[in-house]
């Protein structure tokens, strides 16, 4: 699967359609929509569901200097007003921030990123390790082979949990029967 048709997959689920239209007028810097609501829109078109089947929300990934917590919720409640109209839950959170609270949360170091794309590249496997830009962008680190096969595979990076990807892969399998664990 290439880009381009990853997109046109993608974006045959209206809320997607929406965030991306209504992203810019958050004012988010270097913000994304990410991981679930795009490779599980996918998996809904090659397996003839509707696109937000199985969808448990919609993430929205930025970065922003200012790592307060305050600032963190104003961009939270702001999103929460514009996208109220969808009916889907969103989450929004500053990757510049991560690393302040993921070792109290999860009992592991997280390291500081530099930008957005550095979170999409901590997921936990390669099919999650997608985003989208209000502007069209697609960042991809692993390309698209594990989403158009429905495999997924633990991605070995330092925060990598295989009991978190088990227990996120048994919702997927449950949703998705013809998802493939790979390695996990």
């Amino acid at each position: 699967m290439e880009a381009t048709r990853f997109t046109e997959l993608a974006l045959t689920n209206e809320a997607n359609r929406a965030v991306l239209s209504l992203l810019p007028e958050l004012g988010l810097a270097d913000s994304w929509l990410v991981s679930g609501c795009l490779f599980q829109t996918v998996w809904n078109a090659l397996t003839g569901r509707e696109p937000g089947y199985g969808i448990k929300d919609y993430d929205i990934f930025y970065f922003d200097s200012d790592t307060s917590w305050e600032a963190e919720d104003d961009a939270i409640a702001r999103g929460r007003e514009l996208f109220s109209g969808l009916g889907v839950e969103m989450e929004i959170r500053n990757q510049a921030r991560v690393h302040l609270w993921y070792e109290e949360k999860f009992g592991r170091p997280y390291p500081p990123l530099a930008k957005a794309t550095d979170g999409i590249d901590r997921f936990l496997a390669p099919a999650c390790m997608v985003g989208m830009s209000a502007a069209g962008d697609v960042y991809a680190p692993k390309g698209f082979d594990d989403i158009e096969d429905m495999v997924i595979r633990p991605n070995p990076v330092a925060n990598f949990d295989a009991a978190e990807l088990r227990r996120k892969a048994a919702r997927w399998l449950e949703k998705w029967p013809e998802v493939r664990l790979v390695g996990g």
